[in-house]
């Protein structure tokens, strides 16, 4: 127990020295891994499943699909994606995808988080409110 604390520290700790301005950079987190596969110190391999885990959900956070019932245009496009940069703070890969059965509205997923404005959603809940 108290070697997978101190590899999830050491792992966070890790993960922060490789960020540059806010954002992962790889040839940090590369040299970093490198260094550790080397040194093989004590708990390793438990700190480098932290720090993958750590490096994947860092770029599930800047990835987003976005679902609407109808395809959007380039304008809305471009409006969505600078909101999502904005919540963000950073550079966003964004992925639209049409899904007619949500009716109206959108589905927009980053990382783990679901933010849905869907008309589907909404009646949805109100068939279960009655």
């Amino acid at each position: 127990m108290k070697g997978t604390k101190q590899s999830r520290r050491f792992a966070k700790q890790l993960f922060k020295s490789c960020q540059v301005n806010g954002r992962l950079d790889a040839d940090r987190t590369q040299k970093a891994v490198q260094l550790l596969i080397e040194q093989k110190p004590r708990g390793y391999f438990g700190i480098l499943q932290h720090l993958q885990r750590l490096v994947k959900l860092e770029e599930a956070s800047r990835t987003a699909r976005v679902e609407s019932a109808v395809a959007l245009g380039q304008a809305q496009q471009q409006d969505v994606r600078d909101s999502l940069n904005r919540l963000k703070g950073a550079d966003v890969t964004v992925e639209f995808a049409e899904n007619p059965r949500l009716i109206g509205g959108m589905r927009v997923k980053i990382g783990d988080d679901v933010f849905d404005g869907s008309v589907k959603t909404r009646l949805t809940g109100l068939s279960e409110s009655f």
